[in-house]
């Protein structure tokens, strides 16, 4: 099964593509001049770790990073889950992207 996961990993971060996804086209239109390359790898470990919906939640942030800490700070049951699954995607970013 570990061999599976890690598989599918590899074909999710091999795979290039023409489009950009949601996180990844944040990523771009930002002010804080990342590269293509480094937005792509935040869009493919969001890709591992956040549904469709949660890819449009992230990327409201970074056209309003106080949507965040409001997510954050929410006492909402889906938010709290949302949030969970956002560090998981901050991490995974972290650890794929760092050398980029």
């Amino acid at each position: 099964m570990k061999k599976l996961t890690f598989a599918a990993a590899i074909a999710v971060l091999g795979a290039t593509g023409a489009y950009a996804g949601t996180i990844e086209s944040a990523c771009l239109k930002s002010d804080r001049k990342a590269s293509r390359q480094l937005c792509g790898c935040i869009q493919e470990a969001a890709d591992l770790t956040l549904t469709g919906r949660d890819q449009k939640v992230a990327a409201a942030f970074f056209r309003d990073p106080h949507k965040a800490q409001e997510t954050r700070q929410s006492d909402r049951r889906s938010d709290e889950s949302f949030w969970q699954r956002y560090k998981e995607f901050g991490t995974t970013a972290e650890v794929f992207c760092s050398g980029v």
